[in-house]
């Protein structure tokens, strides 16, 4: 995040919605949000270590920062960043299962396949509530000539979208508990599981439903509010289902 505010920051200063943003505010200076990037970056690296000697962190650990940072770069050029954003937060239930069972992986190539699964529901989940949310820019980067898929399509369409994708989601995520059966520690999730899952959908649902293209006044409240409670309503229920 740091990172993003930085390649942003003259970005953020013209943009009427980002222009009290710490950089473009001026307060904190580029010399401390440098210094606190690097000291994160160094500090991931590092962290690898600890799963030594399992090497595959340390080896990942510097293209896996390389692909996040380029993120922030992609609306320059593409209307698919919403999607390496989405890609980008993928890495993290991948990342973790190669530091936990890296050494499985050479011997059992679908030792990661429950991890690839999971990726792609991040994948999707943030690809769509991304597109959501660049609906507040559209003019802005019309106006900047920057790139996104509400700038390139329009808003209507950017919402249908976005729901798709979180159709996609919804769809990967139901199908989780059997793909979990073939690859890795086999993984049981049952009826709290799917309980869960449907509670995300109707999450989902209700997200669409209060942001409309004549209205996006709450578009903040579907990305923060709905968001938070699906990430960590879904974390509490697979964790309660492994448990029990």
């Amino acid at each position: 995040m740091a990172f993003n505010r930085l390649a942003d920051r003259q970005v953020d200063a013209e943009n009427p919605r980002t222009v009290r943003r710490h950089l473009p505010a001026g307060l904190l200076s580029m010399q401390s949000v440098i210094w606190f990037t690097a000291f994160s970056a160094l500090g991931f690296v590092a962290g690898t270590l600890l799963f030594l000697p399992n090497i595959l962190p340390l080896v990942l650990a510097v293209p896996v920062l390389a692909f996040l940072m380029a993120y922030s770069y992609t609306k320059r050029f593409t209307a698919l960043a919403h999607f390496w954003l989405g890609a980008s937060l993928m890495l993290a239930p991948i990342s973790t299962w190669i530091a936990l069972r890296g050494e499985l992986l050479f011997a059992t190539p679908l030792d990661l396949l429950p991890a690839v699964w999971l990726g792609a529901v991040v994948l999707m989940w943030v690809a769509g509530f991304d597109i959501i949310y660049a609906c507040q820019d559209v003019d802005f980067d019309l106006q900047a000539k920057l790139h996104s898929i509400p700038a390139a399509v329009g808003v209507p369409t950017a919402l249908r979208l976005a729901a798709f994708c979180h159709f996609i989601m919804v769809a990967v995520l139901a199908s989780l508990p059997l793909v979990a059966r073939f690859g890795g520690p086999e993984l049981s999730l049952g009826w709290i599981y799917a309980i869960g899952t449907a509670a995300v959908a109707l999450l989902l649902t209700y997200e669409h439903s209060i942001v409309r293209a004549d209205d996006l006044t709450r578009v903040n409240v579907a990305f923060f509010n709905v968001n938070a409670v699906v990430s960590l309503g879904l974390f509490a229920v697979i964790s309660i289902d492994l448990l029990l």
